[in-house]
């Protein structure tokens, strides 16, 4: 979720590698921005390519990614359906690539990522950085060619506009503690789930942080004026900020709470699907 924050975090990069393509799914929407972007990493004259993130069930998005082929592996940043849907179909159309995932729910044909070395890619290196936060599965990928570098950072850091920590999956002090080691990342691109890429994963991280801790202070003075229950919270902080998307910032206002340590009162039972319009 973008929140009242509509900009990029941090200056948008000028151009990919040579060898990152990008291949935006046709699923926009105020929680996936443009669509969900799936990236394809070839190493120039590797015969295989990577895929980070397959996005959606739709069939023509699966067929283009197919039509980069051949593909020796898909990596997947976190389980969000927006992100994951089309990972069984995929891996079918690929002749049984392997689809690596933190949850084994999303893990298709190998073993779940853990901080085991990702399989051999010719002509790249890829190292996996847990960040979770967003979800208590989300990591990022940073990949490496020569002197280039760039971080596929899923819903982490977003290319425009900031995200939700999907409480209860999702945990404040995990997220911020990822951004914190993410803004160490400096100078490297940041290649999001959603949005464009951007040229300092270490700026936007950064950004995020005051962004959050602006947000845990607007919380504490909401709940210190009466502010009882988390949607109470939304309506005093999140006021500029349109109706629909409401049932998205009680995601993030319970992580909020549950940070600060207040307890949380419950009012009318809000949306608990990613996807809800």
């Amino acid at each position: 979720m973008t929140g009242h924050v509509t900009a990029p975090a941090a200056a948008l990069a000028d151009q990919l590698p040579a060898w990152v393509t990008l291949l935006r799914a046709p699923n926009p929407g105020p929680m996936t921005l443009d669509g969900t972007n799936t990236w394809l990493l070839r190493a120039p004259g590797a015969e295989h390519a990577i895929v980070v993130d397959p996005g959606p069930a739709d069939e023509a998005h699966l067929a283009a990614i197919a039509a980069h082929g051949p593909i020796g592996l898909v990596l997947i940043t976190h389980g969000h359906p927006d992100h994951t849907e089309g990972a069984p179909r995929l891996a079918t159309l690929l002749g049984g690539v392997p689809v690596l995932a933190v949850d084994p729910a999303h893990t298709v044909g190998g073993r779940p990522l853990a901080t085991d070395p990702l399989p051999e890619v010719p002509g790249l290196a890829v190292r996996l950085v847990p960040t979770p936060g967003h979800t208590a599965d989300s990591v990022c990928f940073l990949v490496e060619r020569g002197d280039e570098r760039v971080v596929f950072t899923g819903d982490t850091i977003l290319g425009r506009g900031t995200t939700v920590v999907a409480h209860p999956d999702g945990h404040l002090g995990d997220y911020l503690t990822s951004l914190e080691l993410l803004s160490t990342y400096r100078g490297i691109p940041a290649l999001p789930g959603h949005g464009p890429a951007l040229a300092d994963c270490g700026a936007a991280a950064d950004f995020y942080l005051a962004h959050r801790r602006a947000r845990l202070d607007q919380v504490r003075a909401a709940v210190a004026a009466g502010a009882g229950t988390p949607a109470e919270v939304v309506a005093a902080v999140y006021a500029d900020v349109d109706r629909s998307l409401w049932w998205a910032a009680e995601w993030s206002v319970r992580a909020q709470l549950e940070y600060l340590g207040v307890e949380i009162r419950e009012s009318a039972p809000g949306g608990t699907e990613l996807e809800q319009p």
